[in-house]
């Protein structure tokens, strides 16, 4: 992987321990909303950890592979993946 692994550590951690403050709120009975906004904030900590990896994957192996000449698989990676996020 060559994305920056301490930084995507740090979100993916404060994700988790997110997560364990959501699942206390419903263990809680907290209110319904206040529960949706941490999930909100958890699924945004998602989102910006595999904007970083996929970032760091077109800046390198993405880019290696073009040099190498075997850009296909890759690009097929990327439209596979960029299907799932459209879902």
């Amino acid at each position: 992987m060559k994305a920056d692994k301490i930084s995507i550590n740090r979100l993916l951690k404060t994700a988790s321990g997110q997560i364990e403050g959501i699942i206390k709120m419903v263990e809680d009975d907290r209110y319904c909303i206040d529960v949706s906004n941490q999930i909100l904030a958890v699924q945004s900590i998602l989102r910006k950890a595999n904007k970083e990896i996929i970032k760091a994957h077109m800046e390198g192996c993405i880019k290696e592979a073009f040099v190498e000449g075997n850009e296909i698989q890759k690009i097929e990676e990327v439209i596979s993946l960029i299907d799932k996020i459209s879902k």
